[in-house]
Protein backbone atom coordinates (compact mmCIF):
# COMPACT_ATOMS: atom_id res chain seq x y z
CA UNK A 1 0.00 0.00 0.00
CA UNK A 2 1.81 2.94 -1.20
CA UNK A 3 0.11 6.25 0.39
CA UNK A 4 -0.64 9.73 -1.09
CA UNK A 5 1.68 12.69 0.01
CA UNK A 6 0.67 15.05 2.23
CA UNK A 7 -1.41 17.70 1.86
CA UNK A 8 0.01 20.52 0.12
CA UNK A 9 1.09 23.35 2.36
CA UNK A 10 2.66 20.79 4.89
CA UNK A 11 5.57 21.70 6.50
CA UNK A 12 8.85 19.32 5.05
CA UNK A 13 12.23 19.19 5.28
CA UNK A 14 14.05 16.86 2.54
CA UNK A 15 16.98 14.65 1.39
CA UNK A 16 18.86 14.75 -2.54
CA UNK A 17 21.16 11.67 -3.69
CA UNK A 18 22.44 12.47 -6.97
CA UNK A 19 24.39 10.18 -9.49
CA UNK A 20 24.48 10.31 -13.11
CA UNK A 21 24.24 6.87 -15.61
CA UNK A 22 24.41 3.73 -12.70
CA UNK A 23 23.07 4.56 -9.00
CA UNK A 24 19.35 5.99 -8.60
CA UNK A 25 18.79 9.98 -8.01
CA UNK A 26 15.94 10.80 -5.79
CA UNK A 27 14.25 13.06 -3.43
CA UNK A 28 12.54 12.34 0.02
CA UNK A 29 10.88 14.23 2.33
CA UNK A 30 9.64 13.80 6.31
CA UNK A 31 7.43 16.21 8.45
CA UNK A 32 7.57 17.27 11.14
CA UNK A 33 6.15 14.27 12.92
CA UNK A 34 8.44 11.65 11.45
CA UNK A 35 6.17 10.52 8.43
CA UNK A 36 9.01 9.82 5.70
CA UNK A 37 7.61 10.05 2.12
CA UNK A 38 7.88 10.43 -1.95
CA UNK A 39 6.88 13.55 -3.15
CA UNK A 40 5.31 12.96 -6.25
CA UNK A 41 5.36 15.62 -9.47
CA UNK A 42 4.72 16.81 -13.08
CA UNK A 43 1.00 15.83 -14.70
CA UNK A 44 1.75 12.31 -14.25
CA UNK A 45 2.29 11.80 -10.50
CA UNK A 46 5.60 10.46 -10.68
CA UNK A 47 7.49 9.99 -7.90
CA UNK A 48 10.75 11.93 -7.47
CA UNK A 49 12.40 8.53 -8.21
CA UNK A 50 14.77 8.46 -11.03
CA UNK A 51 16.43 5.09 -12.07
CA UNK A 52 18.80 5.98 -15.14
CA UNK A 53 17.94 2.73 -16.91
CA UNK A 54 14.45 4.39 -17.30
CA UNK A 55 15.67 7.35 -18.86
CA UNK A 56 17.92 6.08 -21.94
CA UNK A 57 20.88 5.49 -19.24
CA UNK A 58 21.30 9.11 -17.63
CA UNK A 59 19.61 10.75 -15.17
CA UNK A 60 17.28 13.42 -16.35
CA UNK A 61 18.47 16.55 -15.10
CA UNK A 62 16.23 19.11 -15.74
CA UNK A 63 13.61 16.46 -14.50
CA UNK A 64 15.17 16.98 -10.77
CA UNK A 65 14.75 20.55 -11.52
CA UNK A 66 11.16 20.95 -12.31
CA UNK A 67 10.60 18.11 -9.47
CA UNK A 68 12.06 20.22 -6.88
CA UNK A 69 10.10 23.54 -8.36
CA UNK A 70 6.95 21.63 -7.76
CA UNK A 71 7.90 20.49 -4.06
CA UNK A 72 9.23 23.92 -3.27
CA UNK A 73 6.31 25.34 -4.47
CA UNK A 74 4.04 22.49 -3.26
CA UNK A 75 5.19 22.29 0.60
CA UNK A 76 6.72 24.84 3.22
CA UNK A 77 10.30 23.55 2.79
CA UNK A 78 12.49 24.25 6.09
CA UNK A 79 15.29 22.20 5.03
CA UNK A 80 17.22 20.03 2.09
CA UNK A 81 20.42 18.00 2.78
CA UNK A 82 21.39 17.08 -0.83
CA UNK A 83 24.59 14.83 -1.71
CA UNK A 84 26.20 15.82 -4.52
CA UNK A 85 28.34 12.61 -5.38
CA UNK A 86 31.80 12.84 -6.45
CA UNK A 87 33.64 15.91 -7.16
CA UNK A 88 34.20 15.12 -11.15
CA UNK A 89 31.48 14.77 -13.94
CA UNK A 90 28.94 13.46 -12.63
CA UNK A 91 28.40 16.09 -9.48
CA UNK A 92 25.46 17.90 -8.76
CA UNK A 93 27.52 20.65 -6.66
CA UNK A 94 26.56 23.16 -9.43
CA UNK A 95 22.91 22.16 -9.29
CA UNK A 96 22.45 22.89 -5.78
CA UNK A 97 24.30 25.71 -5.69
CA UNK A 98 21.78 26.59 -8.39
CA UNK A 99 18.59 25.52 -5.97
CA UNK A 100 20.26 27.37 -3.26
CA UNK A 101 20.46 30.16 -5.01
CA UNK A 102 17.10 30.58 -6.25
CA UNK A 103 15.29 29.10 -3.10
CA UNK A 104 17.49 30.11 -0.21
CA UNK A 105 21.37 29.00 1.14
CA UNK A 106 19.59 28.25 4.35
CA UNK A 107 17.19 25.56 2.68
CA UNK A 108 19.64 23.55 0.09
CA UNK A 109 22.66 22.65 1.89
CA UNK A 110 25.20 20.48 0.28
CA UNK A 111 25.52 17.31 2.42
CA UNK A 112 28.25 14.44 1.02
CA UNK A 113 27.50 11.40 2.35
CA UNK A 114 30.99 10.73 1.39
CA UNK A 115 31.67 12.61 5.16
CA UNK A 116 32.18 9.63 7.73
CA UNK A 117 32.18 12.58 10.82
CA UNK A 118 28.22 13.12 9.64
CA UNK A 119 27.02 9.82 7.69
CA UNK A 120 28.05 7.73 10.86
CA UNK A 121 25.87 9.57 13.25
CA UNK A 122 23.03 10.32 11.00
CA UNK A 123 22.56 6.28 10.42
CA UNK A 124 22.78 5.56 13.89
CA UNK A 125 20.46 8.36 14.48
CA UNK A 126 17.79 7.09 11.89
CA UNK A 127 18.28 3.87 13.34
CA UNK A 128 17.42 4.51 16.45
CA UNK A 129 14.04 6.78 15.48
CA UNK A 130 13.05 3.71 13.51
CA UNK A 131 11.15 2.84 16.76
CA UNK A 132 9.96 5.22 18.26
CA UNK A 133 9.20 8.43 15.28
CA UNK A 134 9.87 7.15 11.91
CA UNK A 135 6.97 6.55 9.78
CA UNK A 136 6.37 5.89 5.78
CA UNK A 137 4.21 5.93 3.25
CA UNK A 138 4.83 2.35 2.13
CA UNK A 139 6.93 3.54 -1.06
CA UNK A 140 8.03 0.07 -2.07
CA UNK A 141 10.96 1.37 -4.16
CA UNK A 142 12.24 2.80 -0.99
CA UNK A 143 11.74 -0.25 0.70
CA UNK A 144 13.77 -2.71 -1.54
CA UNK A 145 16.73 -0.67 -0.96
CA UNK A 146 16.18 -0.43 2.99
CA UNK A 147 16.45 -4.16 2.64
CA UNK A 148 19.38 -4.05 -0.04
CA UNK A 149 21.24 -2.22 1.96
CA UNK A 150 24.49 -3.78 4.19
CA UNK A 151 26.52 -2.46 7.12
CA UNK A 152 30.24 -1.83 5.44
CA UNK A 153 32.98 -1.41 8.19
CA UNK A 154 35.17 0.99 8.00
CA UNK A 155 37.44 2.87 10.65
CA UNK A 156 35.70 1.02 13.17
CA UNK A 157 32.78 2.47 12.01
CA UNK A 158 30.48 1.81 9.57
CA UNK A 159 28.62 3.10 6.08
CA UNK A 160 26.00 1.70 3.87
CA UNK A 161 26.52 -0.34 1.00
CA UNK A 162 25.56 -2.72 -1.38
CA UNK A 163 25.40 -6.63 -1.69
CA UNK A 164 26.06 -6.25 -5.48
CA UNK A 165 25.82 -3.45 -8.02
CA UNK A 166 22.41 -4.33 -9.39
CA UNK A 167 21.34 -3.86 -6.07
CA UNK A 168 20.52 0.10 -5.21
CA UNK A 169 20.36 1.48 -1.36
CA UNK A 170 20.25 5.54 -2.93
CA UNK A 171 16.77 5.52 -1.49
CA UNK A 172 17.63 4.45 1.74
CA UNK A 173 20.41 6.56 1.56
CA UNK A 174 18.16 9.52 0.54
CA UNK A 175 16.04 8.56 3.30
CA UNK A 176 18.37 9.07 5.99
CA UNK A 177 19.35 12.66 4.38
CA UNK A 178 15.79 13.77 4.59
CA UNK A 179 15.63 12.17 8.27
CA UNK A 180 18.90 14.00 9.60
CA UNK A 181 17.81 17.48 7.78
CA UNK A 182 13.90 17.21 9.52
CA UNK A 183 15.99 16.39 12.52
CA UNK A 184 18.23 19.26 12.91
CA UNK A 185 14.81 21.30 12.32
CA UNK A 186 13.57 19.91 14.76
CA UNK A 187 16.16 20.40 17.27
CA UNK A 188 16.13 24.17 16.14
CA UNK A 189 13.05 24.37 17.32
CA UNK A 190 10.25 23.67 13.81
CA UNK A 191 7.39 26.19 14.65
CA UNK A 192 4.40 24.54 13.62
CA UNK A 193 2.53 21.16 13.76
CA UNK A 194 -0.03 19.78 11.03
CA UNK A 195 -2.18 16.90 11.73
CA UNK A 196 -0.93 13.78 10.41
CA UNK A 197 -2.76 11.12 8.50
CA UNK A 198 -3.26 7.89 10.55
CA UNK A 199 -2.44 5.78 8.04
CA UNK A 200 1.55 5.17 8.37
CA UNK A 201 3.46 2.06 7.89
CA UNK A 202 6.73 1.35 10.30
CA UNK A 203 9.99 0.16 7.75
CA UNK A 204 10.59 -2.55 10.76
Amino acid sequence: MWLPPPEPGTSIAAGFDGSLNDDWTAIKAETRDGYIFTPRYGPDRRPTIWNPAEWGGLIPRQQVREAWDEVVETYDLRRAYCDPGFHDETSWESDIEDWAAEWGEKVFISWPTTSMQRMYPAIRRFESDLTALITHDGCPLTIRHMRNARKLPIRRVYTLGKPAQHQKIDLAVTSILAHEAASDVRSEGWPSREPTDTRVICFT
